[in-house]
């Protein structure tokens, strides 16, 4: 059934790649705080090397994941099949927030098809991958993209999202400052 592996395989990066749809799992140190589970979807994820991934964030109602990964570090990446053979794949690893404006920003985001509302790019060096059956995930049927974020941040504009990202994305629902809320204001 399940098994643990170093790196990904092969087989486990073209898994990945015919995702549409990943999940990411993070939570604070303090026992009380809340664990944040994240849909993310687009052509936002890279694989750089076996222990090596980075996705594209988008704007959002909240910055949970960047507020853990500033804290900890730890973070999950899971990938489910909902077409064709059974799988559940997970990246378990440590995570840190790249923010725009920055060198290692310049450095990756041409690895990246640029779209309105990206905020930051978060990159993971993977320690651990597992697959596990997935025998009880249902099957569903790829549609398309939602457009309405992208049409939302273009509503938006620059000074729009920035104001948004100081509003809503500087601090965690747990009190856990964010890179966004560390970053000087314009």
């Amino acid at each position: 059934m399940g098994k643990e592996f170093e790196a990904m395989l092969l087989e486990h990066e073209a898994f990945i790649r015919k995702q549409h749809l990943f999940f990411v799992g993070s939570a604070p140190l303090q026992e009380d705080g809340h664990v944040n589970i994240s849909p993310k979807g687009y052509d936002a994820l890279r694989i750089f090397s076996p222990n090596e991934v980075a996705y594209l964030d988008l704007t959002g109602s909240g910055n949970e994941t960047s507020a853990h990964l500033l804290e900890n570090g730890r973070i999950t990446l899971m990938f489910i099949a909902v077409e064709g053979p059974p799988m559940i794949l997970r990246l378990y690893g440590r995570g840190r927030v790249v923010l725009p404006g920055t060198e290692e920003w310049q450095a990756l985001i041409g690895s990246f098809q640029m779209m309105p509302g990206a905020r930051q790019i978060v990159h993971v060096s993977v320690e651990t991958v597992k697959t596990s059956c997935g025998f009880s995930v249902p099957f569903f049927s790829y549609e398309g993209e939602r457009n309405t974020l992208k049409l939302w941040a273009d509503k938006q504009g620059e000074e729009g999202l920035e104001a948004y990202h100081q509003k809503k994305n500087r601090i965690s629902m747990d009190g856990l400052v964010t890179p966004i809320g560390l970053k000087e204001r314009p």
